[in-house]
Parts: structure tokens; C-alpha cells; sequence
């Protein structure tokens, strides 16, 4: 009983963490406005990248500027938070 309760444990703390982990500059669908290919590896000049900025709700804004704001959450992101700081205005 007491190995079952600690493997219980475990797996939902693995779960949790897990969903916590990923972020606002993790989700595609936050991401591919801002890319000019399905693979994410070219983003659109000045002008796209305002506009897909523009068009995206506040709350996804806060979110992803608060994670470019992060150094440990922007890391792999850093072209993108680059961008988002000289484009999108740092808050």
C-alpha cells in the first residue's frame, strides 16, 4: 500500500511539473503567427511580426513577454524574444 501511494505521488507531481514546464513560447499555435514556414524556422520580417503581435490577445501578450522577460524561459527562444523586444515594445 505504501509503495503504491508513493508511486501515485510521484506520477502526479510528474504530471504537474510536466504541464508547468511548457509555456506560452512553447505552443505552436502561439508561435506560427510569427513565422513565415510550418517548420518555425523563419520569421516574418518587421511588419508581419507587428501585425501578428497586434492581432494576438493581451493575456497571451503578458504571457509570452513575461517568458522573453525570463532568461531561463527565453533561452531557447532568443531570436523570437529579440525580436519581440525590438518589434513588440518592452513592457
Amino acid at each position: 500500500m505504501n509503495v503504491k501511494n508513493i508511486f501515485l505521488g510521484a506520477m502526479a507531481l510528474s504530471m504537474i511539473s510536466g504541464v508547468a514546464l511548457a509555456g506560452a513560447l512553447d505552443e505552436p499555435d502561439n508561435m506560427a503567427p510569427f513565422f513565415t514556414d510550418s517548420s518555425m524556422k523563419t520569421m516574418k520580417p518587421e511588419a508581419g511580426f507587428k501585425a501578428a503581435w497586434a492581432s494576438m490577445p493581451k493575456d497571451k501578450q503578458d504571457s509570452m513577454m513575461k517568458e522573453c522577460q525570463d532568461a531561463a524561459m527565453s533561452k531557447p527562444h532568443a531570436e523570437f524574444c529579440a525580436n519581440l523586444m525590438m518589434y513588440a515594445g518592452h513592457k
